[in-house]
């Protein structure tokens, strides 16, 4: 007989209840997945949308559950938000992330989630010791870099 999956709307939902069902508070599903309690009031609060993989096997392996139920619960983006251009977008983001290097109130917003990127300038060599400088970028709540 297969298991019927019950479809929540969010991560969050299927967290909480699915805690519920097992009858553990937030801190006995803590213990149970070996997550920090704030790991698992910003799952249920909504705080988190998407859950790094060794998250989601905790957590997975503390509710009896698969890795794919979890992932099915987890917010899925659109990365084709850049302009017709290709990745014209792109490029505008590392040129102000290369000219704004070092100052302190820079900030750039993810343009997926509009939460802040994570930036820095990676400086390389190459093979003839010419200084090379690569902008990076990393969303602070989903899945979108530049590498």
């Amino acid at each position: 007989m297969q298991k019927e999956i019950k479809k929540y709307p969010t991560l969050a939902q299927f967290v909480s209840e699915t805690r519920e069902k097992f009858g553990l508070s937030q801190t006995g599903l803590a213990k149970r997945c070996n997550l920090t309690i704030d790991e698992i009031a910003n799952i249920e609060s909504g705080v988190e949308l998407f859950l790094s993989s060794t998250i989601r096997q905790k957590l997975a392996k503390g509710l009896k559950t698969t890795l794919s139920e979890v992932k099915l619960y987890e917010k899925k983006e659109d990365f084709h938000l850049l302009s017709p251009q290709g990745g014209a977008d792109i490029e505008e983001m590392k040129n102000l992330i290369l000219e704004n290097e070092g100052n302190k109130g820079f900030v750039l917003l993810c343009p997926v989630c509009h939460n802040k990127l994570i930036t820095r300038v990676a400086r390389m060599y190459d093979l003839e010791d010419n200084l090379m400088l690569h902008p990076k970028a990393r969303c602070s709540k989903c899945p979108f870099q530049i590498t």
